[in-house]
C-alpha cells in the first residue's frame, strides 16, 4: 500500500525539466492506444532555461508572539482558578475589579450554575456584573469625570447595566443625569429607554420641543407621550404630565408640557361638524429590533393587497391579551400576523385593525417628485371607520377593481361613500439607511 511518504519524486540532475510523465515507453503505449504509435507522439520536448531576475530581499515579517493583555486587574492575574473563586465568594475588592474574574472562569470550563453553586452569585447577577463592568470601562475610555465614576464604585452595577444599549456619548450624559438626580435602577432603566426611543418618535406630537441631547428632555417626552394614551381629562393623564414637567430641562420642553397640562390647543374638544381640519397619517420606518425593545406592542392580522378584498373584512376583529403572561387571544384563526410597537396612532385602535401589505409604495398618494418608491409597505387600517367623512383623511377603498389608498375628497368625487376602512398609519420596512422620513409636504 502506498502512502504520501512512500512516494518519492524521480529526479534527473542532467535535465532540470525531467518528469516521470515524459519517459518514453513505447511498449506500454502501444498496448493501450487504439492506433499505432507515431513518431509525433514521441517527439522530444525541449525548452530554454531563462534565468530569473534576482528578487529583492524581503523584509523580515516575523514578530515574536505577544499574548493579549489580560482583562484582569494586576492584583488578580497571578491567581489560579481556586483563588479567583475565593475572591468572588468573599467579594474581595470593588465589584468592577472582581467582575472580570467571571468570564476568565468561563474560559476554563466553569458554567454559570457551577459558579453560582461555589460563590453564591446567581447567573443573572453574573451577567449583570460582566456587562456593567464593560459599560464602566467604556466610560473610563471616553474620559468621563472621575467624580461621576466614583458614584458607581459601590452598588453601581445595577445602574450601569441599564444603560448598556446607549452609545458612548449617550452613556456619559446618562451617567451625569443619574448621579445628579440620584436615580435608582428603575429610574436608570426608564432613562435609557427614553433616550434610546426618542429619535424614533419624530412623527409624534410635540417632538420638536424636546432636546435630543438632554437626558431630562428625553425622559420628559416619554411621560408626555404616555399622557396622551389616557383620556382627557383623567387623573392618569394629569399625573403623567406633572411627571414630565418635573424632569424637563429645556425651556421649550417645559412650555410644551405646560400647554398640554393647562389644556392647550389639543386639549380642546373638537366639534363634530368641523371637518375642514387637515388629517395627518404618519409614515414610519421600522427599526431593526424595535419590537423587541418596545414596552408595549400591537398584534394585527395581515392581508395582501393582491388578494380578494373580502379577506380584509373576514380578518379577525378582536385581538386581546391578558393574564400574567399577556397571552394573546383571537376570535378565530388567521395565517398571517404582524407585531408592531404601540405607536401613538395605534393606541386608539381597539378593534377592527388590520395591516394590508402592498408590494409597491406607489399606491400611496405622496408626491412622485421625491417619494416615487418601489418598496414594500404596510397600511394599517381601522375597519370600524368605513364612512368616507373627512376630505383630507385617507381611506382604503376598492377602486377600478383594486385596492387603493386615497383622500376622502377624491373618493367623494368618484361617488364612494363607504370604504374598507380609515388609514391610521403607513409602515415601511426596516433597512440600514433610515434618514428618509416623510414630512407633511410629501403628501399630495
Amino acid at each position: 500500500m502506498l502512502s504520501s511518504t512512500s512516494l518519492k519524486p524521480i529526479t534527473n540532475p542532467k535535465n532540470p525539466f525531467f518528469s516521470p510523465f515524459l519517459i518514453q515507453t513505447p511498449s506500454l503505449l502501444s498496448s493501450h492506444l487504439p492506433f499505432p504509435p507515431s513518431k509525433t507522439l514521441l517527439k522530444p520536448i525541449s525548452a530554454t532555461l531563462i534565468p530569473s531576475t534576482p528578487q529583492p530581499q524581503q523584509q523580515q515579517l516575523y514578530q515574536p508572539f505577544r499574548p493579549p493583555p489580560s482583562p484582569l486587574p494586576p492584583k488578580f492575574r497571578s491567581l489560579d482558578a481556586e483563588g479567583r473563586l475565593d475572591v468572588l465568594t468573599n467579594r474581595l475588592g470593588l465589584w468592577f475589579e472582581y467582575a472580570p474574574l467571571i468570564p476568565s472562569l468561563y474560559q476554563e470550563g466553569f458554567t454559570p450554575p457551577s459558579i453560582e453553586e461555589i460563590t453564591g452569585i446567581a447567573g443573572v447577577e453574573q451577567n449583570r456584573l460582566i456587562v456593567a463592568s464593560q459599560v464602566r470601562e467604556s466610560l473610563v475610555q471616553s474620559n468621563t469625570d472621575e467624580n461621576l465614576m466614583s458614584f458607581f464604585d459601590t452598588g453601581g452595577a445595577e445602574l450601569l447595566y441599564e444603560i448598556r444599549l446607549l452609545s458612548s456619548s449617550q452613556r456619559a450624559e446618562a451617567v451625569r443625569y443619574i448621579v445628579e438626580n440620584r436615580l435608582d435602577a428603575k429610574g436608570a432603566q426608564d432613562l435609557a429607554r427614553a433616550m434610546k426611543d426618542f429619535p424614533r418618535r419624530q412623527m409624534d406630537k410635540g417632538w420638536g420641543s424636546f432636546e435630543y441631547g438632554v437626558p431630562g428632555d428625553c425622559l420628559s417626552f416619554m411621560y408626555y407621550r404616555q399622557s396622551r394614551e389616557h383620556r382627557n381629562p383623567s387623573e392618569q393623564r394629569t399625573a403623567a404630565l406633572k411627571q414630565a414637567l418635573e424632569v424637563a430641562e429645556s425651556e421649550s420642553a417645559k412650555n410644551e408640557v405646560l400647554q398640554e397640562l393647562e389644556g392647550g390647543r389639543d386639549g380642546k374638544e373638537e366639534k363634530e361638524g368641523d371637518l375642514g381640519q387637515r388629517v395627518r397619517v404618519p409614515v414610519v420606518r421600522m427599526q431593526f429590533g424595535e419590537v423587541a425593545e418596545a414596552t408595549s406592542v400591537v398584534v394585527l392580522p395581515v392581508c395582501k393587497a393582491d388578494e380578494d378584498a373580502k379577506l380584509i373584512l373576514e380578518a379577525p376583529l378582536e385581538v386581546t391579551s391578558g393574564g400574567d403572561f399577556g397571552v394573546v387571544e383571537v376570535e378565530k384563526g388567521w395565517k398571517r400576523w404582524v407585531v408592531l410597537p404601540c405607536w401613538e396612532p395605534l393606541t386608539g385602535l381597539r378593534s377592527g385593525g388590520v395591516a394590508v401589505a402592498f408590494s409597491d409604495a406607489r399606491v400611496i398618494p405622496w408626491k412622485t417628485n421625491r417619494w416615487y418608491l418601489e418598496e414594500a409597505i404596510m397600511v394599517v387600517t381601522d375597519r370600524s371607520r368605513k364612512e368616507v367623512e373627512l376630505d383630507d383623511a385617507f381611506y382604503l377603498a376598492m377602486v377600478d377593481g383594486g385596492l387603493k389608498v386615497d383622500r376622502g375628497s377624491a373618493l367623494k368625487e368618484m361617488g364612494v361613500k363607504e370604504c374598507l376602512g380609515t388609514v391610521v398609519l403607513v409602515v415601511r420596512a426596516p433597512k440600514e439607511d433610515t434618514d428618509d422620513q416623510l414630512s407633511d409636504e410629501d403628501w399630495e
